[in-house]
């Protein structure tokens, strides 16, 4: 039996993406009273890769991303082929704002602020549970 080669690289991307997800800490975090748990990125190749070619994900889980420092940030959805909300937060939990991500997408989407914290959940999640700009999150770990 001959595969595709597209097929042996898709294979491939996910099994490589699903070991590296199970190496990666989880953090339980609250919104109001709404429970996720969300994988840390706390490294440059950890947030280079992100959700990167991943088809699924958890109830109620996502991705935090940490970073050194609260600067403007930036996300695309290249290789991502799940729909993401993200939600940029401040250095005091403060939810700054939500953008919808649509998948395999290169369109940049910004935080409106110095941030040192990126929320990504499937999207509506933010939406579906009425957490906008203003709420806090509670739970988060020091970059």
């Amino acid at each position: 039996m001959r595969l595709h080669p597209l097929y042996v690289c898709v294979v491939a991307a996910f099994a490589m993406r699903t070991a590296g997800a199970a190496e990666l800490p989880t953090v339980p975090l609250t919104i109001g009273e709404h429970k996720l748990v969300a994988e840390i990125a706390r490294t440059p190749d950890q947030r280079a890769l992100g959700l990167m070619n991943r088809f699924s994900l958890k109830p109620d889980h996502g991705m935090l991303f940490i970073f050194e420092r609260s600067e403007p940030q930036a996300f695309w959805m290249k290789n991502t082929f799940i729909p993401l909300s993200i939600a940029f937060i401040s250095a005091d939990g403060r939810i700054i704002n939500i953008e919808d991500m649509k998948p395999q997408n290169e369109e940049t989407h910004w935080s409106r602020g110095p941030v040192p914290y990126a929320l990504e959940m499937r999207k509506g999640w933010f939406a579906e549970r009425g957490i906008g700009p203003g709420a806090v999150v509670k739970g988060m770990p020091k970059g």
